[in-house]
């Protein structure tokens, strides 16, 4: 699920080299990137894609020109990808959802702006996934889901199904979320967390603790 628009991409670090990689196997090309780091490096391409400049190099474009990709990932309290998104939507540029290939989407599921599915992630039927919201490599979204915006379901965390997350929540690699719970805006849940009962907003549920043990 791509526009007919020519894309640029948002950022420049490791997840928009995930993103880049969707798009060209979705058969789509990211026409530009805009990055303020690559701007004042003065490189001309990035992984063969011309730059622009920093972000306001999208100036020059209407929301009828181009539609955007969100590259920018998703760092815990710095809320940088939601502004950036805030930014250019309020501006009615298009950000398309991405869909993997690899990954399951049932067609009961609804998805928003902007959202990015991932290699191998599932979302089950009756699903909602909010605008600008990362269900990334091997999640699992059980039916009946609602999901917030700016959400970040990291890599192999498992939501069953009827969980409720507010905006912005953090659910990181290898956790879950048992059925029904219900988790408030912003709260973070740590990797390989069970998540047993509801979380209020901004609660930060850490996950299991290693033990090393000794030598015999």
């Amino acid at each position: 699920m791509t526009s007919s628009l020519p894309l640029i991409m948002l950022g420049a670090g490791g997840h928009a080299k995930v993103l880049l990689a969707l798009a060209t196997a979705l058969g789509s090309k990211v026409a530009g990137v805009c990055d303020p780091a690559l701007a004042q490096s003065g490189l001309t391409h990035w992984r063969g894609v011309p730059v622009l400049g920093s972000d306001d190099a999208l100036n020059q474009f209407s929301q009828d020109d181009v539609a955007l990709i969100n590259g920018i990932g998703q760092v815990i309290g710095s809320g940088v990808r939601a502004k950036v998104f805030a930014r250019f939507r309020d501006r009615l540029f298009h950000f398309p959802p991405l869909l993997h290939p690899a990954a399951w989407v049932a067609a009961t599921a609804e998805l928003g702006d902007g959202v990015q599915i991932m290699a191998g992630a599932i979302v089950q039927p009756d699903s909602r996934v909010g605008p600008n919201t990362i269900i990334n490599t091997r999640a699992s979204i059980d039916h009946d889901c609602q999901i917030g915006a700016d959400v970040h379901v990291a890599p192999g965390a498992i939501l069953c199904g009827g969980v409720t997350l507010g905006d912005r929540v953090f659910i990181a690699s290898g956790a879950t979320v048992i059925q029904g719970i219900s988790i408030g805006a912003g709260a973070i849940v740590g990797a390989g967390a069970v998540v047993v009962r509801d979380l209020e907003a901004g609660a930060v549920l850490l996950g299991t603790k290693p033990r090393l043990r000794p030598h015999a």
